[in-house]
């Protein structure tokens, strides 16, 4: 089987695999701490009887952006972004597996961990996960820096343990710093209604479904890729 057709078919399985994975975890420890944020967010009983303010809330909510309602919606879209989400990134895990070549699964798993590190951990060292209702920066600042740190985070740890010399993983090393020594946006001030504990908690649940989403697209990905192509060399770089 060519490369080209194995890499596609490694990414739709995978993704299929880690983002029903994903949807799963969200589903479990994730979106309970929102719903619950979200009654800090909008706490009940906080409205006017006045039929001039109703009008105007009324008006407003007819303005306001559709979104899936809780309960199957919601699993849904959530599960569809998901996949298509973890079909892509397949996409790049499997073609970097055709390019380096892979031996077994535990490859894939360190591969999917380096995806973790680069995309989820870096950025949320600057930017935890954020809950609804909690205090920000400007979206585009902190868009900015998340995909800097990211692109940086990836680089870095390419350099680091691709590279066989020690100044381009001195380099790397420094690549992954700087973001961090740059500092990630953001307010002055940070005081929010939401608790101090169900923020920890959902930074740590969000974070942990993360990681298990990139295991199991790792896994999945190296398992197919290496059973479709065993008697194949890797691709030259």
């Amino acid at each position: 089987m060519s490369f080209f057709k194995s890499i596609v078919i490694c990414a739709l399985f995978a993704g299929l695999a880690a983002g029903t994975t994903l949807t799963v975890l969200q589903t479990l420890k994730v979106y309970p701490l929102i719903f619950a944020a979200e009654k800090f967010e909008n706490p009940a009983g906080h409205s006017d009887d006045s039929s001039g303010d109703s009008s105007e809330e009324a008006s407003a909510g007819d303005d306001e952006e559709w979104m899936p309602a809780d309960g199957a919606e919601r699993l849904y879209f959530s599960l569809q972004s998901n996949v298509l989400i973890g079909v892509g990134l397949g996409l790049v895990l499997s073609a970097i597996f055709a390019v380096r070549g892979i031996n077994n699964w535990r490859q894939g798993v360190m591969w999917g961990l380096a995806g973790f590190v680069a995309i989820n951990l870096a950025p949320s060292v600057g930017l935890a996960p954020e809950l609804p209702g909690m205090p920000a920066a400007d979206l585009f600042s902190r868009q900015v820096w998340w995909w800097g740190t990211a692109l940086a985070t990836a680089i870095g740890l390419a350099l680091i343990f691709i590279s066989g010399e020690a100044l381009w993983r001195v380099a790397g090393v420094v690549l992954i710093m700087v973001p961090h020594i740059i500092g990630a946006p953001h307010l002055d001030t940070i005081e929010s209604d939401v608790p101090a504990i169900l923020a920890a908690d959902f930074a740590t649940a969000t974070m942990a479904a993360n990681m298990i989403f990139w295991v199991v697209l790792g896994t999945v990905a190296a398992m197919i890729f290496n059973h479709l192509n065993k008697d194949t060399p890797p691709a030259a770089v």
